[in-house]
């Protein structure tokens, strides 16, 4: 494996030095200490590839429309796990069935 760190390498470089790992390891012709270290890094890679798709996916979901000159408009895209301004939807009664609420 070159000294390239899984999150500097692009979508494609991890995901090529994944199915490399893959290989080596279904061949079965590395000793056990090697497999055990090579299966590590193909951990770290997939960890990496799933993040760099998560990334794109939050891009495409961001694109909102198309400006005058046909251009796509995108917001960007601030991921957090928990959003503390969302209200508590699971819990609150809807207008309707609220006795205090006459409409």
């Amino acid at each position: 494996m070159s000294d390239t760190s899984a999150s500097e390498r692009s979508f494609e470089e991890s995901l090529a030095e994944l199915e490399a790992i893959v290989r080596e390891l279904e061949d079965g012709k590395i000793d056990l200490e090697t497999a055990i270290a090579r299966y590590e890094q193909g951990v770290g890679l997939l960890k990496s590839c799933t993040a760099l798709l998560r990334q794109a996916e939050q891009k495409i979901i961001q694109v909102t429309g198309i400006d005058a000159d046909g251009n796509p408009v995108a917001e960007p895209f601030e991921h957090t796990a928990v959003s503390s301004d969302r209200p508590d939807t699971k819990n609150r009664k809807s207008a309707k069935s609220d006795p205090e609420i006459p409409f």
